[in-house]
């Protein structure tokens, strides 16, 4: 079997600005996620991120360059369908995506456009909400619950479609601290129990902890690639970026300029309090 969820080659993505100009928002970008891999996406504000994460679920086409999700080519436009069904897409703001009175049948428009049969559909629905832990609120009005909440429905409506892929782009932005804890408790629970490829867009670091693989963008491009330890351990790098690093690190960072003697990357509080104990 191929292990390639998504292979990006050589794409560059140009739009045209209010004054007819072409700006190129990616620039012969690659990039290849495999099957079952947790992605984090790092950059500021205009960096490129969100229109990688859209190329990836065919809401863009590449100006050049190829874009494949499960091997299939996104500019093929008889599978498009089947691509949005493999990769599942979850926005920023949750109001945005919520489409019905009930939480049990905004889980189910999915599946429902997808003509599964309403016994299949109500398996669906109750388990995809099992996994995000929102089971006791399917009769509940979502416009009543928390923005935390809210996004762990909408993350539950493209479960219930049965993706191999979901692509999440800044999902947390809109969140106070506690309901981002808990759509990144659910985020880590689809990769590693649910065995979901991921796709996470964010500019909190603190969420690229536990990832896989960490790709950080600087005006359309990749400038920075590797494992958390490996990217958070250049902190001069990242800084001239303009982007923060966890805030243990950071403590660790200036620790180390003081001549203290500890690694570059430790990045939990766990791994700090080892290190200092030593």
């Amino acid at each position: 079997m191929n292990d390639s969820m998504i292979k990006i080659e050589n794409v560059t993505y140009e739009y045209t600005t209010a004054e007819d100009k072409e700006f190129a928002a990616l620039k012969d970008v690659s990039l290849e996620i495999k099957r079952g891999e947790f992605l984090v996406v790092l950059g500021h504000n205009g960096s490129g991120k969100s229109t990688l994460a859209k190329l990836m679920n065919a809401l863009l086409l590449p100006t050049k360059g190829k874009v494949y999700v499960n091997g299939m080519d996104t500019s093929d436009a008889n599978k498009v369908w089947d691509i949005r069904q493999t990769a599942g897409m979850v926005f920023q703001n949750p109001d945005n995506q919520l489409v019905a009175t009930i939480v049990e049948e905004d889980v189910a428009f999915g599946p429902e456009n997808q003509g599964i049969e309403p016994k299949e559909i109500r398996r669906r629905v109750d388990r995809a909400l099992d996994i995000v832990e929102m089971g006791h609120y399917k009769k509940h009005a979502p416009h009543l619950l928390s923005g935390g909440q809210k996004q762990r429905i909408a993350i539950a409506g493209i479960l219930a479609m049965n993706p191999d892929c979901i692509i999440l782009d800044e999902p947390t932005a809109m969140l106070d601290p506690s309901g981002r804890k808990e759509v990144i408790s659910t985020i880590e629970k689809l990769n590693k129990e649910e065995k979901k490829t991921i796709v996470h867009i964010t500019h909190y670091m603190d969420e690229a902890v536990n990832a896989d693989r960490i790709v950080v963008m600087e005006e359309g491009q990749i400038v920075l690639e590797g494992t958390p330890k490996q990217v958070f351990s250049q902190v001069e790098s990242l800084k001239k970026l303009g982007l923060d690093v966890p805030q243990v690190t950071e403590l660790v960072y200036e620790l180390r300029k003081e001549g203290i003697s500890l690694p570059a990357d430790i990045l939990t509080v766990e791994e700090l309090v080892g290190s200092l104990c030593q």
